[in-house]
């Protein structure tokens, strides 16, 4: 277990593992129209049960998914304030390989992970952010005034990663940070990826904004050939003027951040998850919310108390230019 750059301060009180109310909502189901791009956008949102305007979490599936992606996350986090937005992507969602035989699925799904499908994915999050202000300021609308849109986060997993870094500061190549939405206050990528070309100090050198990374030490992907050390690479190319963490599971494959469908049961390391939920709230919290304990809890000591012996964790605070 690595733990890097914390103060000794404590926070006795603060548990990121509690929720605010036990009540658990039942999310909601809307599409955003983007006339400009002639597209769809299926979304599902999770609300808190204050209707009190919440810090907006956006999140992004992984290839092949769908808006019901990051189900425990959603729950999880609306739990604890937030309103939670799952975006889904046409051209690399469920649609991809949900009608192909059985032996053409990863074929189509490696045909799926393009540069215009990644340029369409960024649309849709300035898109869904965009009617979010909308129906937020729309007196008959069932979301008016939910959204305290003054405070957004952004997350995803895997290609959602890609699509978070790519929305949250990464350089695009030649197109620099076009993509970025000066909206964004805090990025989460679990399973992040590097460029598959280019000087990486340079891809993220100029991200402004805390960014928290998760991975494991089996968290490799057949699709693009991507490697552990592939995800590892994008902590240390972020600049120092900016917070940023990284959690490395112990055993962890690229499924682990996700969760089991229908049908589908893998079996798992039940304190991955936990970890996840501990350390991604605490950090919604510390730079979303700017809870004063939250901020002590991440960067001391008890943050420790919710790995295993062979996690990995660690973290640098900005330091001012």
């Amino acid at each position: 277990m690595l733990i890097v750059c914390h103060p000794n301060a404590r926070a006795e009180t603060y548990d990121p593992l509690t929720t605010k109310s036990n009540i658990e909502t039942t999310p909601s189901d809307s599409v955003v129209k983007d006339m400009d791009r002639d597209r769809e956008i299926p979304i599902r949102v999770f609300l808190p049960e204050s209707k009190d305007p919440a810090s907006v979490v956006l999140f992004s599936h992984g290839l092949g998914g769908s808006r019901r992606a990051g189900g425990y996350l959603g729950k999880h986090w609306s739990q604890r304030g937030y309103a939670v937005v799952v975006m889904q992507h046409a051209g690399s969602d469920e649609s991809v390989w949900k009608d192909q035989p059985l032996l053409q699925r990863m074929n189509a799904m490696r045909a799926a992970a393009s540069a215009k499908n990644t340029f369409a994915r960024f649309g849709d999050v300035k898109a869904v952010l965009n009617q979010l202000e909308k129906w937020n300021s729309l007196q008959e609308h069932p979301f008016h005034g939910r959204f305290d849109l003054e405070k957004i986060g952004m997350s995803g997993h895997s290609y959602g990663a890609a699509t978070t870094q790519g929305v949250s500061g990464q350089t695009a190549g030649f197109l620099g940070q076009r993509y970025t939405d000066q909206r964004i206050d805090a990025a989460l990528m679990l399973s992040p990826n590097r460029p598959r070309k280019g000087d990486v100090n340079k891809a993220f050198g100029s991200v402004s904004i805390p960014w928290m990374l998760m991975t494991g030490t089996q968290d490799t992907s057949p699709i693009n050939d991507t490697t552990v050390d592939d995800r590892r690479q994008v902590y240390p190319a972020l600049p120092n003027t900016v917070d940023k963490y990284e959690l490395v599971l112990h055993d962890a494959q690229h499924h682990a951040f996700g969760e089991d469908q229908q049908g589908r049961r893998r079996q798992r390391n039940p304190n991955h998850h936990r970890v996840i939920l501990a350390l991604s709230t605490a950090f919604w919290d510390a730079h979303l919310s700017d809870v004063a304990e939250a901020k002590s809890w991440l960067h001391g000591e008890a943050a420790k108390e919710v790995l295993e012996p062979n996690d990995v964790w660690q973290f640098e605070l900005a330091k001012t230019r």
